[in-house]
């Protein structure tokens, strides 16, 4: 009889000792809503910051975009990119012996999540996802989530938490809050914009003759699929329309890896005419990208587009393939609905995303339409073994590049983007280029044409705000919103970066740590101590900050000889030197923080006239030590415009008593001085 007891105590200590993040009901301090980039990186920071936090992914894969296909990282300044965010690409280089590396296999990003989430023993609740939420006075005092692929009430799951943080591309936490949200485009006289609302332009643009009709010339024969009735609006009005979504494709030409192109369930030959007609008249002689700018008499630019697919190298034989041109892998007009739609709805549009994408590649493969030589050059390609093996090689998540948008306390608009107004509550940075994709495929004069793409650029890096992330006070006290930020569209579509995510979920993390602590609302919080906590321990766990001087930091740079300022590089911009009979110098002086070893890392930037050599004198406060960089040295693994090469490790004192200096001596080209960092390895 004893022996029995004690058998079912033990039965019932251990059925009691279950994963917290599986009971019925759980309590933590932070909830995390979306196991995307940003939510991970969110919640990692809120663990290290010693909060209990939950991870509810409402999918089946973590990571979003990073892990699902965008392996070519789109940037637009990697100064822009700091802290946690920034050693996920340290992370990632060390599985390719590099010190960072921001083009990367899917599988390898996942691993890299995988680390985080082990270090910080995070709590992660998959294919789970919102259908109820309660608030009281303003605070959100918990959410109830149900099985996604089994929905019923016996398996609902109540999560209470402190703060939430809402990391979907889609916003659902943040609407079933009641926070003020918008979808689609504003016009240009709602925020006094340029690049907002309706944009007939040149880029991503089918060529004037393309017919839109099923027989061409016949209107009475109907619309080519994929081609819209709506009319033209007026330029910069607003509608709910939303950018192209697609899949970015990790596909190969390497035999032993490829998984060939094979026709796909509800392929319709049909959707891809109007393609055969793009070929035809724009006379591709590869599917690779090519887009030719003419200046004609007049000083107008005449656009020539080429190809169909953006195709940026991975490393390893891998390609990162993305839309290019004007009929390609987005699937324009087809995701109106998706924001604002029911979970059956969304699985419907991303079902109809699949088809059409792995139509696509099979269309132009096999179908006879195609020239012989695109399908020869088709048929070499096809999806990586060893990528989302699940799913046969496809990608596992859907291009969502905007849904919904909160409307906070501050909008983000075109003016922040290009310097006009400058945020002072900054806690991250943006610096890729406004870019929207296409919104709509209509007619227009009697031609097929493209409505909604921007590709215009920023002034460089520039500051996102604290209000951006969070709602109104009167509307939500404990809520965060990193990723659909309160922006206008145009200016959205430049924060939409997963980088940027990453950076923001961060400092929405630390935020709420803040707002815990301080026992008030996010709004609420002490933003110059939010500000210091990102700057002075950036990676949430007491990790000593780099040293950086840019050439920029006037102070802590001297010049000698003429140095001609150009934009780009690291930061806002570089400095260029031409070889001359004297040497040219520029001395950088850090402030060590503490004695000790510091491993030196210079950024050297693409430039086709860039020196083949680079003479570096550095001073450890005792003696001078020669360094000659040589260009071909520089290990690149895929696409890159830049790296950060190391000149060694060296022991340092602390204060300003030692130097790197870089010179023009014996250079056979130009030589770029931009940033240079120093990496604590002791302290």
């Amino acid at each position: 009889m004893n022996k029995i007891l004690l058998f079912l105590i033990v039965i019932f200590l251990f059925s009691s000792c279950g994963d917290e993040a599986d009971k019925p009901v759980v309590e933590v301090d932070i909830c995390v809503y979306g196991g995307t980039s940003a939510g991970l990186i969110a919640a990692y920071t809120a663990k290290k910051l010693g909060k209990s936090v939950i991870v509810i992914e409402p999918g089946k894969y973590l990571g979003g975009l990073t892990t699902g296909g965008l392996g070519a990282t789109d940037i637009g300044n990697k100064y822009a990119i700091t802290g946690l965010a920034k050693d996920f690409y340290r992370r990632i280089g060390q599985y390719y012996d590099k010190f960072e590396q921001w083009t990367f296999e899917p599988h390898i990003a996942s691993k890299v999540y995988d680390d985080l989430i082990a270090e910080a023993d995070l709590a992660i609740r998959k294919n789970r996802r919102i259908v109820d939420l309660r608030k009281e006075d303003g605070w959100i005092r918990e959410i109830t989530v149900e099985d996604a692929d089994n929905p019923s009430l016996e398996s609902n799951q109540v999560i209470k938490a402190k703060m939430f943080i809402d990391c979907t591309y889609e916003g659902d936490l943040m609407a079933k809050s009641g926070v003020s949200y918008t979808t689609g485009r504003e016009s240009n006289d709602q925020y006094g914009e340029t690049y907002n609302g309706v944009q007939l332009l040149e880029i991503h643009q089918f060529p004037d003759g393309i017919d839109p009709y099923k027989v061409p010339g016949d209107p009475s024969s109907g619309l080519l699929w994929g081609i819209s009735s709506d009319t033209l609006a007026a330029h910069g009005s607003a509608d709910k329309k939303i950018q192209a979504y697609n899949f970015r494709l990790a596909l190969t030409q390497d035999k032993g890896n490829l998984i060939p192109f094979t026709r796909p369930e509800n392929y319709n030959p049909d959707h891809y005419e109007l393609l055969a007609r793009v070929i035809e008249k724009e006379k591709w002689t590869t599917i690779h990208s090519s887009l030719k700018r003419d200046t004609l008499d007049n000083g107008e630019i005449e656009y020539h587009h080429s190809g169909g697919f953006l195709i940026k190298d991975m490393p390893n034989g891998k390609t990162d393939f993305n839309n290019f041109g004007a009929f390609s892998t987005d699937m324009i007009g087809a995701n109106h609905e998706y924001p604002e739609a029911d979970y059956e709805t969304r699985k419907e549009i991303w079902k109809a995303h699949e088809d059409y994408t792995k139509g696509l590649l099979y269309f132009l493969g096999h179908d006879e339409r195609v020239p012989q030589h695109i399908r020869e050059e088709m048929q070499t390609w096809g999806y990586a073994k060893d990528e989302f093996v699940d799913l046969n090689g496809f990608s596992n998540q859907l291009y969502v590049r905007e849904a919904r948008r909160m409307i906070g306390e501050l909008v983000m608009t075109q003016h922040h983007c290009v310097g006009e107004e400058v945020v002072t509550d900054k806690i991250g940075m943006a610096a890729y280029g406004m870019d929207s994709h296409n919104c709509q495929r209509i007619v227009v004069n009697g031609m097929v044409k493209n409505e909604g793409d921007v590709q215009k650029g920023v002034a460089g890096p520039y500051p996102i705000s604290y209000r951006a992330i969070t709602p109104k006070e009167d509307e939500c006290k404990n809520l965060l919103v990193p990723v659909c930020v309160s922006a206008s569209h145009i200016a959205f579509g430049s924060i939409r970066m997963e980088p940027v995510f990453m950076v923001l979920g961060q400092s929405a993390a630390t935020a709420a740590v803040f707002a815990i602590d301080a026992n008030t609302s996010v709004q609420e919080i002490d933003v110059a101590a939010l500000q210091e906590e990102l700057t002075s321990n950036p990676l949430a766990d007491g990790t000593a900050p780099d040293i950086l001087v840019d050439n920029t930091d006037t102070a802590n740079i001297i010049k000698k000889g003429e140095w001609l300022t150009r934009r780009g590089g690291y930061g806002p911009d570089q400095l260029l030197a031409t070889p001359s009979s004297e040497a040219k110098t520029i001395q950088y002086t850090p402030t060590i923080p503490q004695e000790g070893k510091y491993e030196i890392y210079v950024y050297v930037a693409k430039n086709a006239r860039r020196t083949a050599r680079t003479e570096f004198s550095i001073y450890d406060g005792k003696e001078t030590k020669s360094f000659v960089l040589e260009t071909d040295s520089i290990k690149v693994l895929g696409l890159s415009s830049s790296e950060w090469v190391s000149l060694g490790t060296y022991s340092l004192p602390e204060g300003r008593n030692s130097y790197v200096e870089m010179s023009t001596k014996d250079a056979d080209g130009i030589v770029i001085a931009d940033a240079i960092i120093w990496k604590p390895l002791n302290n």
